[in-house]
């Protein structure tokens, strides 16, 4: 591993216009008051430009983490093996994207800055993370850039957020997919090993064409630091995949059926009547712990042939599906123990906290994919160690300095106290819907717990650039040792949301935990919240602060960036919440600004300094 991390130590990354900004309480304390619209505006630009030098900076310093987290795959040899994944277009390109990039279909985009790149951003391959270059067959799987690379479109083109959403990617639509790739390559077949003669037959005969005419079409003779994938490593991947073919297509065509009945079963027991607009996907979303859940569920069920499966206690009792979140400034939502170490406080971590402990967090969102033993726990450890003090990105357009001057007073009264760093209350009267926080029952916790510590046990070790480490060995200088509890924590006490800190929110919208709110003008002025609204747009409303929303009245008739969200389509869309003002220990804070639309307008545009 020291040769790998060596290697990656001389990438030289070139970052986005769209990022930067270290803390809301650093941002705040450099406002600049001034007098006129020009002196406002250059102000700004002023602190903006300080911002994105500290992010590029910073992701020098963290390049090696970061190319872990945006390109390393999730599994270690497990997934779809590449040479299939690059060959779904030619062998049933009806399902499949665009030549420029087939992946388009299931939201995940080419990346302008590493334009070399073999694949769209978001998928990476085993040979990456491997020791011996050429000692195995390459599996393909997401990344944590799939879900954490988004994008906003700006004057200047496309800006990338890194540690921010991809309000694109789509896992169903995947899943979706592939199955029905090879539904149509087997075509009639009943007999299994009929199916995997013909899609072997397939596959062989798509490879030897696009190989025969380009002997760098699967890695485009990619380079990363001194790992290099030409043609030769090509060619040695194609020969091993040749000499084990049918036993690695009916592995792919095994996982690809348990992917597609795990969600069956979910939306069986969970979403029913929902199951179509489920199986199209929204982008930008996922139910999380009802995938991974229902992975492992399927695996007892139709695998194990195990009678204690069991969809009441073996899946979420209620839908989970929300926005995915942003990821940066991790430190600020960090928990700590109390002095007798028998607690977790002053902290979260997922939208209700359950999963405090940031290793197991990031395991979490891991095993998402279900890969179980298969999960490279070095992808994990990485990521901690680039998302704690990863800047939130600064807002990429104009902002009118007086007016947040005017608006940071606001914020500070009604806002800043619940969004603090390191809060760690679970709000349970918000009125939110609460789907999400009720996921983990008693019986998913305790096998999360044993999953978590079965994968990254005090005594597992990986090796990092500074050396072997044991990642789960303790939190905070704490020993995890007996500690399986904080894995993962008690249900009943996350029965509600916790009040992350506000940094970079511009970038998180639409808003509330399942996405239903399109701007921050509608979060503060919740009479006026539409009931639908179209999600997943790439333009951004700087006037009320969210990515742009409004349903095109003839979208019906061309084609539309984004899809229509109807908050009343089933109740986990709701919209309701943070709609009421609220009183905490004697103090009331004003949630509902719809009869002072000035002071909202005003706190919106300090926001977009934070």
């Amino acid at each position: 591993m020291n040769k790998l991390h060596g290697i990656l130590i001389v990438l030289v990354l070139m970052i986005s216009a769209c990022d930067g900004d270290k803390a809301e309480k650093e941002s705040s304390s450099k406002t600049t008051v001034v007098t006129t619209p020009v002196a406002s505006e250059n102000a700004w630009h002023k602190l903006q430009q300080q911002r994105q030098q500290q992010l590029d900076q910073y992701l020098v310093q963290q390049q090696v983490a970061y190319r872990w987290f945006a390109d390393f795959p999730l599994g270690i040899n497990d997934g779809v093996p590449f040479i299939i994944l690059k060959l779904l277009p030619k062998i049933a390109p009806e399902l499949w994207g665009s030549n420029e990039n087939f992946l388009d279909v299931i939201g995940l985009h080419l990346d302008e800055r590493i334009p070399d790149y073999p694949i769209a951003r978001g998928i990476g391959w085993s040979g990456l993370a491997r020791d011996e270059p050429n000692g195995a067959v390459d599996y393909a799987s997401f990344t944590c850039g799939a879900c954490h690379i988004g994008r906003v479109r700006t004057d200047e083109g496309m800006a990338y957020i890194d540690g921010g959403v991809n309000a694109h990617f789509n896992l169903p639509q995947y899943r979706v997919r592939a199955s029905e790739t090879i539904a149509k390559i087997v075509g009639d077949a009943n007999d299994q090993e009929e199916k995997i003669k013909r899609m072997t037959k397939a596959v062989i005969a798509a490879l030897d064409q696009v190989h025969t005419n380009d002997k760098n079409y699967f890695y485009r003779n990619y380079q990363l630091g001194d790992k290099v994938f030409d043609a030769e490593y090509e060619a040695n991947q194609v020969a091993l995949f040749k000499q084990n073919a049918p036993a690695i297509i009916a592995k792919f065509m095994g996982r690809t059926e348990l992917e597609f009945q795990a969600f069956a079963a979910l939306l069986e027991k969970n979403y029913n009547g929902f199951e179509a607009e489920m199986l199209n996907g929204f982008g930008g979303m996922a139910d999380a712990t009802g995938i991974s859940t229902s992975f492992g569920y399927v695996v007892k069920r139709d695998v194990k042939k195990d009678p204690a499966a069991n969809p009441e206690t073996d899946l979420p009792p209620t839908q989970g599906i929300t926005d995915f979140m942003a990821v940066w400034e991790q430190g600020k939502r960090k928990v700590s123990w109390s002095d007798d170490h028998k607690q977790l406080i002053n902290g979260g971590g997922q939208w209700n906290g359950n999963i405090p402990i940031p290793m197991f967090r990031n395991l979490a969102a891991e095993l998402t994919m279900g890969f179980g033993p298969e999960t490279d726990v070095r992808v994990a450890a990485f990521a901690q160690e680039l998302l704690e003090n990863l800047p939130a990105p600064a807002y990429p357009f104009a902002v009118d300095m007086n007016q947040a001057e005017k608006g940071k007073g606001l914020y500070q009264q009604h806002c800043a106290d619940c969004h603090r760093s390191h809060n760690g209350t679970v709000y349970e009267t918000l009125g939110t819907d609460k789907g999400r926080a009720q996921v983990a029952s008693e019986a998913i916790t305790a096998s999360g717990r044993e999953g978590f510590t079965a994968i990254c046990s005090p005594d597992t070790a990986i090796d990092m650039p500074q050396g072997t480490v044991t990642p789960c060995a303790e939190f905070e200088g704490v020993s995890l040792v007996g500690k399986a509890e904080f894995a993962m924590m008690d249900p009943a006490l996350h029965d509600g949301y916790n009040a992350l800190p506000l940094g970079g929110i511009w970038a998180q919208a639409p808003y509330l935990h399942n996405g239903s709110v399109p701007t921050m003008y509608h979060l503060l002025v919740p009479n006026e919240r539409p009931a639908a609204f179209m999600k997943s747009r790439l333009d951004y409303d700087q006037e009320l602060l969210g990515f742009s929303w409004r349903i095109n009245s003839e979208a019906a008739q061309t084609e539309e960036e984004g899809y229509r969200y109807d908050t009343r389509a089933v109740k986990v869309f709701s919209n309701a919440g943070h709609d009421k003002d609220i009183t905490i220990k004697g103090v009331t804070y004003k949630l509902d600004w719809s009869n002072d639309k000035e002071g909202a307008m005003a706190i919106i545009e300090f926001m977009k300094t934070l």
